[in-house]
């Protein structure tokens, strides 16, 4: 039991650290950074680990790349709303077309949404200055990207057999 859980704390460390060099790549759109990588590091934690490793490793990227300067606030809404649906999506379902959508569903709608009262009263930001909108577009440019990223690699993941053996591992 203890070398299980090593194991999937060894991948969550792994996978935190990809989506926080992966930030490094981001693409502004709006008043958001979007970073296609986290959003492929939550499908393969859900995939691979599940729904509470995922908000983790979400949560956990995103304070990594806020202390560094390499992310927004909106790091924690849109990754960690993101991460939760694709996780349970793929707990209950096992189906990955599911997971993919429930990712950019998650991410682009409802952590979209979540954003905007962030944006207000953490940011500081006024309601006038920015649209009920503003963050659902650029949240789901992000993770629609991150979707197509995470479909290729778990496509080649599964089509060399790798994939289960990944699963297994950290079961």
């Amino acid at each position: 039991m203890k070398n299980q859980q090593t194991k999937k704390l060894s991948v969550a460390g792994i996978l935190c650290a990809v989506a926080v060099v992966g930030s490094l790549f981001s693409v502004p759109v709006f008043g958001s950074k979007c970073a296609p990588i986290q959003h492929m590091v939550n499908i393969l934690c859900a995939v691979t680990l599940g729904p509470w490793y995922g908000v983790a490793v979400a949560f956990a990227a995103s304070l990594i790349r806020n202390l560094l300067g390499l992310g927004s606030l909106m790091a924690f809404p849109g990754s960690m709303v993101g991460a939760l649906f694709c996780g349970v999506a793929y707990w209950r379902t096992k189906n990955i077309p599911a997971t993919l959508a429930a990712e950019v569903f998650g991410t682009a709608v409802l952590g979209g949404l979540c954003a905007y009262p962030v944006a207000i009263f953490l940011m500081g930001m006024n309601a006038a200055d920015i649209a009920f909108y503003a963050y659902v577009v650029p949240f789901l440019i992000s993770t629609a990207g991150g979707a197509l990223l995470s479909a290729i690699l778990l496509g080649a993941l599964q089509k060399a057999g790798l994939l289960k053996t990944f699963q297994l591992m950290t079961e």
